[in-house]
């Protein structure tokens, strides 16, 4: 007869190798009376018609004639049927592969390509365009169910040999997200910024809050201390402004005074007469008491533009302080951004390394499992030890790293002392950008804050020029007095009297300080304008930069999921093959190297994409993407 191979598996083929029968490691036959189709490979098994094992070998006792058509079959598969009939298995026999049917479940990562390709994809990488983790347990079922199948008839000795299960990830348990969580207001920090702890007790972390990158930014947006120094010296920028529009208007002051005094001068010529005899004229040298009082009024009224010089350079100072919050607020949000997309990958790397550890436990269940059943080698367990103990010290490292991206973004975000966060939001695709890079380019010289803030600057240096030349115009001002005077216990009662004046000054020469100053002054606004070419062309460069970290970003992801599956059936075939005495351990170990290695690429790759992404996006600014 004619054995066809299945052409509707998901996976490879599955093989059904001989069972091991515990003790005497004898090859169990199967009762067909001739010929068994081994598993779907097409494989066949001949025996002598009476149930009775084939002979064993001089040198390998299982080394049978089917145990080696088993080995064919795994090794080298043909690419013809076999016919049946009184098959000799000790002739060359001819099987034909099994068909490997396209996964259905790759349209997860057909979306992906697609991203390319057509006009309509910036709706591909929305939230449910991603993987889900719905559709990895859905992945993972038809792995394990696969490996199940093939595994149930290897496994004879209890306890012993572990299930080559395929490595599914191990989600972290994380808080349900509807709608916007609250923030609890036990993150935010004391509101005495000279306040420090003291004791143990107040610095013991006693809170951990999973938290949202939307949340992130907004605790950011409340606590971060360089934001709130630039909001107040945006304050102290505004009361400048007050100052210099000060001088627009005219000041006035008063004045009052209440004096007693005696004159020494009068008792000195009235003793000088008395000595002389003569009669000293009375009430010289009497105390007097006498009240005193005015009021001043002055006003520039012309400065020769120093005064409209010094109010324009405040409200430069005051828009450049506007720029630099506005630029300060960009990079916090990018800052944050890649530190909360940081503490995502710190978790993730855990967690790989959790997966890592536990496929190298698997491994050295079964190393030891053959060992002690006589088919493996102790050089083979003492090898997946080593495996197991260096993927014990990845985790360690890996947690290490989570306690730190943990403390930095806490820093960033300056909370309480008692509170820790990690990261509610599943690893995903952050979004698209719609924009070419031509645009992207433009976008970004429209609205960054930078450029603006070197305009701004040489605007600065260019009214201190012009407060340093007016120094040698002329200067008029008015000037205006009222006085009253009244001493008391005389007969005159109280009088007054005022005062107006128009003063002029014109600085004929002073060393040539004002020019020098009006020469540094110029300087400076050379060097504004040199410094607006340089940053136009640092911007143009990170704009490109991020744009093509994010392309290639995203062919990585596309790339690695593809890796993933194939790394996962990779291990699952490889233990297969070594449970089944026709693969080596080594395998196996490379095989879940590998799987880590694909793990550990496909995060990265998600994760770079979202911090492309992110600089892009603060290349252009949150005012171009309205």
């Amino acid at each position: 007869m004619i054995v066809n191979n299945t052409i509707d598996n998901k996976y490879p083929a599955q093989f059904t190798p001989l069972r091991i029968a515990k003790g005497n490691l004898k090859p169990v036959i199967f009762s067909n009376s001739e010929v068994r189709v081994a598993g779907k490979t097409g494989a066949l098994i001949k025996t002598n018609g009476q149930n009775q094992p084939l002979k064993k070998t001089a040198k390998n006792g299982l080394k049978t004639a089917s145990h080696r058509s088993l080995i064919q079959a795994l090794k080298k598969p043909s690419l013809q049927n076999v016919s049946s009939g009184n098959v000799d298995l000790t002739q060359t026999t001819k099987i034909a592969p099994a068909v490997i049917k396209k996964n259905p479940d790759d349209k997860i990562f057909q979306k992906l390509q697609q991203i390319s390709k057509a006009p309509e994809a910036a709706k591909l990488l929305e939230v449910e365009s991603c993987p889900t983790q719905e559709d990895a347990l859905k992945l993972q079922n038809l792995l394990s169910a696969s490996a199940n199948s093939a595994c149930q008839r290897i496994n004879s000795i209890p306890n012993k040999l572990a299930q080559p299960l395929s490595p599914a990830p191990v989600q972290p348990i994380r808080p349900p997200l509807r709608g916007q969580t609250p923030i609890p207001n036990s993150l935010d920090p004391s509101a005495n910024p000279l306040q420090y702890p003291t004791k143990p007790e107040e610095v013991r972390v006693e809170q951990t809050q999973p938290i949202t990158l939307q949340q992130a930014l907004e605790l950011a947006r409340r606590n971060n201390q360089e934001l709130q120094v630039a909001l107040l010296q945006l304050e102290r920028a505004q009361s400048g402004l007050k100052v210099a529009q000060a001088a627009l208007l005219p000041t006035v002051g008063l004045n009052a005074q209440v004096a007693r005094q005696q004159s020494a001068t009068g008792q000195l010529s009235n003793e000088a007469q008395e000595n002389i005899g003569i009669t000293p004229q009375p009430g010289t040298d009497e105390p007097s008491t006498a009240f005193s009082g005015g009021a001043q009024l002055n006003y520039d009224i012309y400065t020769s533009g120093a005064r409209s010089a010094r109010i324009r350079q405040a409200e430069e100072q005051l828009r450049l302080q506007e720029l630099d919050v506005e630029r300060l607020s960009e990079e916090i949000r990018l800052n944050v951004s890649t530190e909360y997309y940081n503490l995502q990958q710190s978790d993730e790397q855990v967690r790989i390394s959790q997966a890592a550890v536990v496929n190298a436990e698997a491994s050295l269940r079964d190393a030891r499992a053959l060992e002690e059943a006589g088919v493996g080698t102790r050089f083979d367990s003492l090898r997946t030890q080593v495996n197991l103990a260096n993927a014990q010290q990845t985790l360690t490292n890996a947690r290490s790293q989570q306690r730190i991206a943990r403390r930095q973004l806490v820093t960033r975000l300056n909370l309480a002392q008692s509170a820790t966060v990690t990261a509610a939001d599943p690893v995903r695709l952050s979004g698209l950008w719609n924009q070419t890079l031509e645009n992207s380019i433009v976008l970004a010289y429209q609205n960054r804050p930078e450029l603006q803030q070197q305009l701004a600057q040489r605007n600065i240096n260019e009214q201190q020029r012009r407060q340093a030349l007016a120094q040698l115009g002329p200067q008029v001002s008015l000037v205006a007095s009222y006085d009253l005077l009244d001493r008391f216990n005389d007969s005159v009662g109280l009088t007054d009297g005022y005062s107006v004046a128009l003063r002029a000054n014109l600085n004929l020469f002073d060393g040539g300080a004002s020019k020098a100053q009006a020469a540094q002054a110029k300087a400076d606004i050379q060097i504004a304008e040199t410094q607006f070419s340089q940053q136009r062309n640092q911007i143009r460069f990170e704009v490109e930069r991020a744009y093509s970290e994010l392309q290639s970003n995203l062919e990585n992801v596309q790339t690695s999921e593809a890796a993933l599956n194939q790394a996962r059936e990779s291990l699952r075939l490889a233990r297969l093959r070594f449970q089944a005495g026709v693969g080596t351990q080594l395998e196996v170990i490379d095989a879940e190297n590998a799987l880590t290695q694909a793990e550990g690429n496909r995060i990265n790759a998600i994760l770079d994409y979202n911090r492309a992404l992110a600089n892009l996006q603060r290349s252009v600014t949150s005012r171009g993407l309205r």
